[in-house]
């Protein structure tokens, strides 16, 4: 099992290359398609939007926190304010946010919220960086952002609230993909 394991991270270590795709200087429409084709930003997006269905009463309470704490991490990082190790941070979201939903105890919802919000500050310092200064480009990545969490939503509110197995499933493979991410950030 555990060589299986190791062969399978291996495999998904190439995925990194997609982590941070890069931002145009287009505004909008750059930044809106910016978390689709991010995988770290993709996966985190959903796995939120996942989580809050499952555990929050208050479902949109996580991914708020999420977008509030990524438009201020990404005006920090549009100014040159980030912390050291941004990407590896980032793959480790996807790791910890996949593993959230796997996990046999449910953590405090403000335990939670801590954990979502540090990384959506990550993320926004990571993505900050590499947008060209404007609230265009910003409003697109929220907005794409927010539309991630809700396709999330709305996959656990269908298919995962009626199904626990799958969403144990599904958090422990993106918790895989997580973990070949952050390999292929620090090797």
């Amino acid at each position: 099992m555990t060589q299986r394991f190791f062969c399978l991270l291996l495999t998904l270590l190439p995925l990194a290359a997609f982590a941070h795709t890069g931002h145009g200087e287009h505004g909008f429409a750059d930044g809106f398609r910016h978390p689709f084709l991010g995988v770290d930003h993709l996966l985190a997006m959903l796995l939120v939007g996942v989580w809050s269905v499952l555990n929050a009463r208050k479902v949109w309470l996580a991914p708020a926190v999420f977008v509030v704490l990524l438009t201020i991490g990404a005006v920090l990082g549009q100014n040159g304010i980030a912390v050291p190790m941004l990407d590896p941070l980032a793959a480790t979201s996807v790791l910890v946010l996949g593993a959230m939903p796997a996990l046999p105890c449910r953590p405090a919802l403000p335990a939670a919220l801590a954990v979502i919000g540090g990384f959506a500050l990550v993320h926004g310092m990571a993505h900050g960086g590499e947008l060209a200064t404007g609230s265009a480009i910003l409003a697109g990545v929220v907005l794409g952002s927010v539309a991630l969490h809700a396709v999330g939503m709305i996959f656990a509110h269908a298919v995962l609230r009626t199904r626990p197995q799958l969403a144990v499933r599904l958090g422990q493979f993106t918790a895989l993909i997580g973990g070949g991410l952050v390999l292929s950030t620090v090797l």
